[in-house]
Order: C-alpha cells, then structure tokens, then sequence
C-alpha cells in the first residue's frame, strides 16, 4: 500500500492530477466556511441543533449549510438534475437518440443537466432564504430585507454553479469522479465532530464498539463491491488471408454491485426533495413532512431502502445493455458456451444479471438503514442525529475504491503495482 502511493507520485503526469484534485477539494471545502451576507451563524447553530433533518441535509454539504455557507445547496441540485435527465432519456425519444451518440451526444445532455442545474438552484436557494428567515426569528435574529433576499438568493446559485463546475475540473483534470470526490470530502469533514460526539456520549468503551462495527461494514462493503460473476466467452477462429484470428477464451464480468455509490446518492436525494419543497411552506403540512421524513423515522427508513433497491435496478439498466453486448459477441465471433448467439444471449446475461444484482441491491439497502436502526436503539450519535449512518459509509469506501481504481490503471499502465492487488 505504502509503495503503491509512492509510485503514484513517481508519475508527473499522475501527480499532477492528485495535486490538481487536492486543490479543487481546498477550494471547495474553504468555500464551505464562508456564510452568506446577512445571516445570524450563531442563531443558525441553534436551530441546526434542534432539527435532526436539517443535520442530515448538512452532512452532504459537509458543514455548508449549518453556516449558511456560498456552498449550502451542496451538490444535490446537480445530482437531482442528472436523475432527471436520465429518466427523460427513457421518455423522450430525442434525448435517448443523444444518449446513443457517443461522446457527441452526451455533451449535449451535459449541457442540459447544467441548465436544469441551475434551475433548481435558483428553487432550492429561494426555498432555503425563506425557510431560514422563517426559522430564524424564533431564535432572535431580524428578518432579511428584500436586498438581503436577493443578494442570498445570487450567492447561493453562484455557489452551485462553481460546484458544478468543479466537479468537471476533476472528472476532466483530476483524479476520479468529481461530484462523487465533492461528496466524499464533504463526508470526511464531517468525520471527527461525529467521532468526538460519541466519545463524549459512551465514552472510550463506545468508542472501541464503534471502530469493531466500522471495521466490520467497511470490510462487508469491499467483499460485495468487488464480487463479481465471471461469464466464460469463447472466439470462433477466423482465417482471413494467411492469417487465423480468434480461437481465444475471456470473461465478461457482471458485478453484484454494477451501480456503485449512484443509488445512495439518488435515493437520498430523492427524499430530500420534498423537505426542500416544504421550505416555501409554514403550519402543519410543513411539520408532517418534517416528521416524516425524519432520517431516524421508521417511514424514512424503509422509504429509503426501497428506492435503494429500486435505482440500483434502474442504474444497472442504465451502464449495462445486454442487447449491444450480445450483438458485438455476435459480430466478432464470439459466445457463451452453451448459449447460441444473438438474442438467446442477450436474454441470458439479462437473466444472470438480474439475479446477482438482487443481493448486491438488498446489501445496499441494508447498509444504508442498519446502521441508523442501531445507533437509535443503542444511542449511539455517530449513526444518529443527522450525523453517520450506512449512506455515508457506502458514498466514502465506494467512492474510495472507485478512485483507487483508476489510480491503479495508471500505475499498471507505467508498470508499477496497483493498490489491489490480486
């Protein structure tokens, strides 16, 4: 491990990217600590504590929105817009047509999730300014003038798009995803404020309990990211000329877990939606959504999971087309033995892939809302409270390894050992 990280910054090219990406994430996290013009940070502390839901919202944001940061709207407007248009691409045949495209087409549904970025920021930014405002008062703070509106409002969809656009910086120029990076950054800050909340609650003991669960999930998480089922290709040989081509066996492999991290993030950003939709609102329709979609409720919880099976279904759809698969078999010679080409093929990696995506979805499900339920029974704050729980866990290792991925493919590329080493 040690001598992998060291070879990763005996590549320049490599290590400019880490470095590049190190300063896109100082970049964002320092924009994180900058409040917006006009806001009370002490009364926001007060309020933040006494409302588990905004402290779950917050944990995305890592931090940015209990200070009411440029950065508060966090990356959920561009992750909501990306939901959005890759369910348009299964309703509207234009945007499908794009999605066919290649890197051509792609760009064009890019630029849309941009605008529609921007959209929902302006929404997301009005609905927060009038729900913070409304809140507020309750703890002492003056009201915000229409100029004070406004400028918040500016602010905070300026925020969105320069995270948006960092994200790209890293995607284009760094090293791995970038709004999964962003995300992962905003989790880790948040990461020793949870583990000293616990300390402080059950003491040392609690502590040493928390590191055997913690240890426990992460390694549960690597087994079934890295499962996959191995499915045996054979190549016809082909005489073309002097020359025999073909003749040579591979493996497709299909992953229990195809979609990653994407259905965590989907999911919650899903329920988030309607707490964000409340804001414009006030009474008793606003305080029942709240209750309900309380991270820690029974109805948010099973809510969640669902949508966890649900989008990880929905994602592997998305990323892997048997139908194409089976056709370049086809084309190239190839086939599963046992298993005639073209359409019988497409219909028996549709098949395979079903069954071992349905444990792999029942595992993130499981993650994400285990850990929640236990840390409410046994009481313990770094699951609870809007801090810590599966979701979390899940977004870091997946994002983790993720990365370390594609840092291993260029240390293999340049002849030096990966990270995971088989």
């Amino acid at each position: 491990m040690i001598e992998a990280v060291a070879n990763a910054f005996k590549v320049p090219d490599l290590k400019r990217r880490i470095f590049f990406t190190l300063a896109m994430i100082a970049v964002y996290r320092f924009g994180a600590h900058i409040p917006v013009p006009g806001v009370d940070v002490g009364a926001l502390k007060d309020l933040f504590a006494q409302t588990p839901l905004l402290g779950f919202l917050d944990l995305f944001a890592g931090g940015a929105l209990s200070n009411f940061a440029i950065f508060a709207l966090g990356i959920m407007p561009y992750i909501t817009a990306s939901i959005i248009m890759q369910l348009l691409t299964i309703v509207i045949p234009t945007l499908g047509q794009w999605a066919k495209e290649g890197e051509v087409g792609q760009r064009k549904i890019t630029q849309y999730t941009r605008y529609l970025t921007l959209v929902l920021g302006t929404v997301n930014s009005i609905g927060l300014t009038v729900f913070f405002e409304r809140a507020l008062r309750d703890y002492g703070a003056p009201p915000f003038s229409l100029g004070d509106k406004a400028l918040i409002v500016i602010t905070l969809v300026a925020g969105t798009a320069l995270i948006m656009w960092l994200g790209e910086l890293i995607t284009q120029r760094g090293i791995g995803n970038g709004m999964s990076i962003l995300i992962f950054s905003s989790i880790i800050a948040r990461l020793p404020e949870s583990i000293l909340a616990t300390s402080q609650t059950g003491g040392p003991l609690m502590v040493i309990g928390l590191i055997v669960i913690l240890l426990g999930i992460v390694v549960g998480i690597i087994f079934v990211e890295r499962a996959q089922r191995r499915i045996p290709v054979q190549y016809a040989k082909r005489v073309v000329g002097r020359k025999v081509y073909g003749g040579s066996s591979t493996y497709i492999p299909l992953k229990v877990n195809s979609a990653g991290v994407i259905p965590i993030i989907f999911a919650s950003s899903v329920l988030l939606f309607p707490a964000t939709f409340t804001q414009f609102f006030s009474g008793g329709f606003a305080r029942t959504v709240d209750r309900l979609l309380d991270p820690n409720g029974v109805i948010y919880l099973t809510s969640y999971a669902t949508l966890v099976i649900f989008f990880t279904y929905f994602y592997t759809a998305i990323i892997f087309n048997p139908i194409d698969i089976a056709d370049n078999m086809k084309k190239y010679g190839g086939f599963i033995p046992g298993v005639r080409p073209g359409k019988p093929t497409a219909t028996y990696l549709d098949r395979v892939l079903t069954r071992i995506t349905l444990p792999g979805a029942f595992f993130l499900a499981m993650v994400a809302v285990v850990p929640t339920i236990i840390g409410g029974i046994l009481n313990i704050p770094f699951f609870t409270g809007g801090n810590f729980g599966g979701t979390s866990l899940l977004i870091m290792v997946g994002v983790a390894l993720e990365t370390m991925r594609q840092i291993e493919s260029q240390l293999l590329m340049r002849h030096y050992d990966g990270f995971l080493k088989k």
